[in-house]
């Protein structure tokens, strides 16, 4: 994949799998591949399904000059989201440079999380690589393996762009078949495109007792209230990535965010969840959505290669090292950065939050 100097976070969302990868969904299925119940319990005390509102980080991956994973820094990330609030974490996505990882590394780094997490909140990863619905349903399996309380499934990996919704819950099905109680979830992945799942397909999923979250990309508010119709009262939680809608998609019902600006001030959306629902804070809500909203075109662009600088600034140990598109954030982009970073301090200062130091 080709090196870009200047990408915008939509670049990076859509550009980052080859199609070389294998992702979308064929092949025949293999019946003896995954028949067994899975083990009981996998969706602890600490389960999604709690009544506050929650900020579930989708977690960068620190690697070292080397473009290792570089597992210490991994474990100090961890530590600095969950003093910042994070009720849950997002291991191996796309934010994760998932798509340049191969499949070992992507078993390791999600134990890894799941280790250094300790049980404290959820862990979810994705688990839907392989090149058939039988090799996805082994893959999920070892990612399963590793202690997470979800397996992530995205959208595009299982139906072709030119598929039919039917084509894609025929799979969803067959795959279900071969994953037994396995709690599952669903992504709307940009990559390898962006399949966003209709009210038919999510009403579809949510039948599904084993689904218990969804990560919403679609950022259309009307959209996200129809999936949340669907979802009230089920064990099916919605969880929101779009920062522009973030407010509303709380108070309609949402469960939580993860949004890439939680990569860089994660006390925010840890407010935000906090205070959606109290009418004594709805001004400052309703402020700090709108400059969260106004922010967010600002720190996207060279993600996430800007995240690790801005977390870097704010104390976080890490290399400015990368695998996926920008290598160098330019000067210009550094003095954006530096100038969002004292405005995030100015929203801490006016909300009354304690900044995480790294």
């Amino acid at each position: 994949m080709k090196t870009e100097n200047k990408v915008s976070r939509r670049d990076f969302l859509e550009k980052m799998a080859p199609a070389a990868l294998g992702i979308v969904a064929g092949g025949g299925i293999v019946p003896s591949a995954r028949t067994h119940s899975h083990r009981k319990g996998l969706i602890s005390p600490r389960t999604f399904a709690a009544d506050d509102k929650k900020f579930v980080p989708v977690m960068i991956t620190p690697f070292g000059t080397d473009l290792k994973i570089d597992y210490g820094n991994v474990s100090r990330v961890i530590d600095f989201y969950l003093a910042a609030g994070a009720k849950g974490f997002f291991a191996n996505c796309l934010s994760s440079e998932m798509y340049f990882l191969n499949d070992q590394e992507r078993i390791d780094l999600t134990r890894h999380v799941v280790k250094h997490v300790k049980g404290k909140v959820p862990v979810v990863s994705t688990g839907s690589f392989g090149d058939s619905l039988a090799n996805k349903a082994l893959f999920a399996q070892k990612i399963e393996d590793t202690g997470v309380d979800g397996i992530i499934l995205i959208s595009s990996h299982f139906a072709t762009q030119n598929e039919s919704d039917a084509v894609l819950m025929e799979n969803f099905e067959r795959f279900f078949a071969l994953t037994g109680n396995m709690k599952l979830g669903t992504y709307e992945c940009p990559s390898p495109y962006k399949r966003i799942i209709s009210t038919e397909v999510f009403k579809f999923l949510v039948s599904n007792k084993n689904m218990v979250y969804h990560k919403d990309t679609t950022e259309d508010i009307g959209k996200i209230e129809q999936k949340l119709a669907v979802s009230q009262g089920t064990q099916m939680e919605l969880y929101n990535a779009h920062s522009a809608t973030a407010l509303k998609s709380l108070q309609k019902g949402g469960k939580g965010m993860s949004p890439i600006s939680g990569n860089f001030y994660p006390e925010i959306h840890t407010w935000l969840c906090q205070n959606a629902d109290n009418p004594a804070k709805s001004e400052d809500a309703n402020w700090i959505q709108a400059e969260i909203t106004r922010m967010e075109p600002l720190i996207s662009k060279f993600y996430p290669l800007s995240s690790k600088y801005f977390l870097k600034k704010r104390g976080v140990p890490m290399e400015l090292t990368c695998r996926a598109n920008s290598k160098v954030i330019p000067p210009g982009q550094q003095q954006v950065l530096d100038t969002a970073h004292s405005t995030f301090l100015g929203w801490c200062d006016r909300l009354g939050i304690t900044a995480v130091n790294g």
